[in-house]
């Protein structure tokens, strides 16, 4: 099973899952704020996308907590830790079946891999 992590306020997030539906696509829809993704499908964005694609950047949080210059002196693990805990510092939307994994929405992007 997909399982869908993002937010219902997110323009992104409604058309990504707009893209899906209009695919057949089925997901579970996961609130990121509530439920951030696990530690182990991070590690494998990180692996497949890297460090910057896996933060939602122009996020209010992201800005509070100054993360743009803490990156650096951060590790993989505290990075992966701090996103753990914040859904909401998680570039959205993160699509995963276990196996495949997409960061964001860019319609050629799913299409590759969800289409």
């Amino acid at each position: 099973m997909v399982k869908f992590y993002g937010y219902d306020k997110c323009g992104t997030c409604r058309k990504a899952k707009t893209w899906l539906d209009a695919k057949g696509v089925a997901y579970s829809s996961i609130d990121i704020a509530e439920n951030p993704p696990p530690k182990t499908l991070l590690k494998a964005l990180l692996k497949e996308y890297g460090l910057k694609a896996l933060f939602n950047t122009s996020g209010g949080m992201y800005r509070e907590l100054d993360i743009k210059s803490r990156l650096a002196g951060m590790t993989d693990t505290q990075t992966i830790d701090l996103l753990a805990q914040h859904g909401m510092l998680c570039k959205r939307p993160m699509v995963s079946d276990g196996k495949r994994h997409t960061v964001g929405f860019k319609g050629e992007m799913f299409a590759k891999v969800w289409g």
